[in-house]
């Protein structure tokens, strides 16, 4: 028997019960970011999110806590797409910035039809407690390594200074990236819009880190 086949051996088995729970589960799941996309989260309630699923506000609690914590799964799942939807859009054979705005602006393209969910991302995080902010940072830390990840190619090709701050330089960009999704929400820039304008933030933040 293969190590493979005695694994699969030793797990058990997924009873229906257990099946049922984790489809209800992923059904107001579906249900909440629909109407977190839609109406961001202040306006998406409870109630309706359990209608959307076609189940009681019962069963929407027995499965999270409050919509916080909804929203906290909901922010986890879209954040690892979105990380591995940027790292399928790194460009080859592009310098660092290249590389860097094309992965990203694969997030903007990838993101945009959910503006309002991105726009209570934000929000959320001026005024959630600690712990919560700590979880969010986890939620979004692949996203984050894809851009880190760039970042210390670029040192060792020699694009970047070896002592560039590469945590800083990650810091700036995410926060680039993240609140231009402003500009979409007031000004109505497109995804091509806000790529162009990361470019030219991320020039700015690479200017004093480039090797000479």
């Amino acid at each position: 028997m293969t190590d493979s086949l005695a694994i699969s051996a030793n797990e058990p088995r997924m009873n229906r019960r257990q099946a049922a729970k984790i489809r209800t589960r992923q059904k107001v799941l579906d249900a909440a970011r629909s109407l977190f996309a839609e109406r961001g989260y202040e306006p998406a309630t409870i109630r309706d999110i359990a209608k959307g699923a076609g189940m009681s506000t019962g069963a929407v609690f027995a499965n999270f806590q409050d919509k916080a914590e909804l929203f906290e799964a909901v922010l986890t799942e879209d954040m690892t797409r979105l990380a591995e939807v940027v790292e399928a859009g790194v460009p080859a054979d592009q310098p660092v910035r290249g590389r860097l705005v094309g992965a990203l602006s694969a997030g903007y393209q990838s993101s945009l039809d959910q503006l309002p969910l991105f726009q209570a991302i934000v929000a959320r995080s001026w005024f959630q407690p600690l712990a919560a902010e700590m979880r969010a940072r986890a939620a979004t830390k692949n996203l984050l390594l894809v851009v880190s990840g760039l970042l210390q190619e670029a040192v060792a090709k020699g694009e970047l200074r070896k002592d560039a701050d590469v945590r800083l330089l990650v810091e700036l960009i995410w926060d680039a990236y993240l609140s231009n999704y402003r500009r979409a929400a007031y000004d109505k820039w497109d995804a091509q819009a806000l790529s162009d304008h990361l470019g030219k933030q991320i020039d700015v933040i690479l200017a004093g880190a480039l090797a000479e």
